[in-house]
């Protein structure tokens, strides 16, 4: 319904065409948490000029009480009218802090490597599996919301996934009155676990999405006396949530992946990119797996159904899932190591940086392995294993000066002070800190 609205500049005048009486003014700080003002649509003619103002201390964005307000500028591009609640409009923003771009702030990170690729013709398309816990709160913890839902294998069951069904039609019509083009959705191979998949986009625009979808999964949770949850791995016999991302990168109307691909899936181009993540691969661990639980996903031996479905090595295949990298089909890659906790701005930046300099340096991503490494990776002693728990894969992104350059001084600095405080606060804690933690990503 807002894409009909191209030709009306401001947000004041869309709002009067669409009837929002509110604007929630919306920008992501550097752990993922989402942070907002609601604004009457009234005074967002000055907010759409100077932005709303956030005490700069109050968010995780690395700066101090003495600090100045940070300016968060919206996006009309981003609007997005809740369709649950159609008087509010959501706008993703850019932030500013004293009239600057401020470096350190996720969505900042990922339109400067956005702008690098566009000096050089390329723009980054994505699209993201979104994984979700669906549970119910009890005196002694979480639980799965569905007591019917047990199965040993519980992928794609019927049963499992109607009985949600209120709940799932909804989030897809309102997908569907968004413009998002949603196409599939199912039952995921843990207990409780759900999957709606929609239309790729450009990758600042999947991203924005992507907070909103989460959002979006969580409101509509709670009206029916669920809580949802993203977290990576919140029971331990199960399949964790995953957040896979197919990339390819176009330039205009072509997909430079496809053009000219070879039986295997992807173009030159497509190889060195790929080459580019793979060799960025144990740092960008940091940002696409960023908390402690992050890696009870990655280093899970079994599960109850048969398969963790969590990459152990940087490697990567055809269309098989044992692998960091899949290349499902022509003309595009899908990264298999991002989890549910994702901040999606920063792990889009970091894999386009590295995807670019994969093509500067004509990396070579090696030949490809069609093999279950779940089962036979014990077999190829040469693949390096990704980091095995947020300690490691802290250090693997500070020894990555592409991708410290990527996240500018101040990000990088302040990204790995809050990720060794979580390591120091997850040793010296029980297992329960890490669900009270994380329950709410």
């Amino acid at each position: 319904m807002v894409g009909m609205l191209t030709q009306v500049q401001s947000l004041t005048e869309r709002a009067k065409a669409l009837g929002i009486k509110f604007f929630l003014v919306s920008y992501t700080d550097l752990l993922g948490g989402t942070r907002a003002k609601l604004v009457p649509a009234s005074q967002m003619a000055g907010v759409e000029k100077d932005g709303a103002f956030f005490c700069s201390f109050a968010s995780n964005l690395g700066l101090g009480p003495e600090a100045a307000e940070i300016a968060a500028v919206p996006d009309p591009d981003s609007l997005i009218q809740l369709p649950w609640e159609p008087t509010v409009g959501w706008v993703a923003s850019d932030v500013y802090y004293e009239s600057e771009p401020f470096s350190a702030a996720p969505r900042m990170m990922l339109n400067r490597v956005i702008d690098q690729a566009a000096a050089l013709g390329y723009t980054l398309k994505t699209g993201v599996e979104a994984e979700f816990f669906l549970l119910r709160q009890t005196e002694t913890g979480y639980e799965i919301a569905d007591p019917k839902d047990t199965a040993e294998r519980p992928c794609y069951d019927q049963l499992n996934l109607m009985r949600q069904f209120d709940l799932i039609s909804t989030l897809v019509t309102y997908m569907e009155d968004l413009g998002w083009g949603p196409y599939q959705c199912d039952h995921e191979d843990a207990n409780g676990q759900f999957e709606l998949n929609w239309t790729y986009s450009d990758a600042k625009t999947t991203c924005d999405r992507h907070v909103f979808f989460k959002y979006m999964v969580k409101t509509l949770a709670e009206q029916r006396g669920f809580t949802a949850t993203f977290m990576p791995k919140p029971f331990s016999h199960i399949t964790g949530n995953g957040g896979h991302v197919h990339n390819s990168l176009w330039q205009g109307d072509t997909n430079l992946f496809a053009e000219g691909a070879d039986s295997g899936g992807l173009s030159p181009l497509g190889y060195s990119f790929l080459g580019g993540v793979l060799a960025h691969g144990k740092g960008l661990a940091a940002l696409c797996a960023p908390t402690v639980n992050s890696y009870r996903r990655l280093g899970a031996s079994s599960t109850t159904s048969g398969s963790t479905w969590s990459p152990r090595y940087i490697s990567y295949g055809g269309n098989n899932r044992s692998h960091l990298i899949r290349i499902p089909d022509t003309g595009r890659f899908e990264c298999r190591m991002i989890d549910g906790a994702v901040n999606l701005y920063l792990a889009t930046a970091g894999i386009l940086a590295a995807g670019l300099d994969g093509i500067k340096t004509q990396a070579d991503p090696g030949q490809r392995i069609d093999e279950n490494l779940f089962a036979r990776g014990d077999e190829f002693p040469n693949l390096q294993t990704l980091p095995h728990n947020l300690y490691e894969a802290m250090v693997a992104l500070k020894q990555d000066p592409l991708l410290m350059d990527m996240m500018g001084e101040l990000g990088a600095k302040t990204f790995l002070e809050m990720k060794a405080k979580e390591w120091e606060a997850f040793n010296a804690q029980i297992t329960a800190w890490e669900m009270n933690q994380y329950v709410n990503i």
